[in-house]
């Protein structure tokens, strides 16, 4: 971990990270600027975005979610700057917002990927999923077009619920549990006022780590960190 200082107050650190608390408390209760507590606060979650599991397995739940495109830090801006994250300037799902989407098996085992402004296409979900599908499994998704088609191209089995009928389960189908996450996620981002677009992939990491309980001490935190820089070297 090159040219990261102060190495006792690391494990404090990173007792606030797994705490979730924002950049300026986390500052205050190690005692470190709040420069530095953004600087270890990413240098440390550069590890999680590739900490994913390989494959999904079994029936597999996709859905997206939708975060406001934000600038956050940037030094020039293409739009007037909102505060506290503020709102869309348009109605429904737009280029304003950035499409996260989230795979998650039965298992709990989840993938994430930040797809893009605006609505997940079928070149989206062909560029995403895959890689990370058994051969064997079973999408289940909204009626969102764009799954159908991909489904069919891909070989992919598929299974569509009309949530807007008021299907949510059908049989053993339905995509609660990623829906679940997605509530869980939203949540938890709320407390940082709007993340910034560029790293928005660190964050999700950093959201799975917590959810899988890859951050449940400080010290299991700073193994898998330690070996990650030790590979980046």
């Amino acid at each position: 971990m090159a040219r990261l200082r102060h190495k006792a107050k690391w494990l404090d650190f990173l007792q606030t990270m797994q705490a979730s608390l924002t950049v300026r408390q986390s500052a205050r209760d190690v005692g470190v600027h709040r420069n530095t507590s953004f600087r270890w606060r990413h240098r440390f979650l550069a590890w999680s975005k590739n900490d994913r599991p390989a494959h999904l397995h079994g029936i597999t739940e996709a859905d997206e979610t939708y975060f406001l495109e934000s600038s956050k830090g940037a030094r020039t801006l293409e739009r007037p700057a909102r505060k506290r994250g503020g709102s869309a300037t348009k109605r429904g799902i737009s280029n304003e917002q950035i499409c996260v989407l989230v795979a998650r098996d039965r298992t709990g085992q989840t993938l994430d990927f930040v797809t893009g402004k605006g609505p997940i296409s079928k070149a989206q979900l062909r560029e995403c999923l895959p890689p990370v599908l058994d051969e064997d499994v079973l999408l289940v998704s909204d009626t969102n077009a764009s799954y159908h088609y991909f489904a069919k191209d891909a070989g992919v089995s598929h299974e569509a619920l009309n949530l807007s009928a008021g299907t949510r389960v059908k049989g053993a189908f339905h995509v609660q549990n990623v829906n679940a996450y997605h509530s869980r996620l939203r949540q938890w981002i709320q407390r940082f006022h709007g993340v910034a677009t560029h790293y928005l992939p660190n964050y999700l990491g950093w959201r799975r780590a917590l959810d899988t309980r890859r951050l449940d001490s400080p010290d299991k935190m700073l193994s898998p960190l330690s070996e990650y820089f030790h590979r980046q070297r």
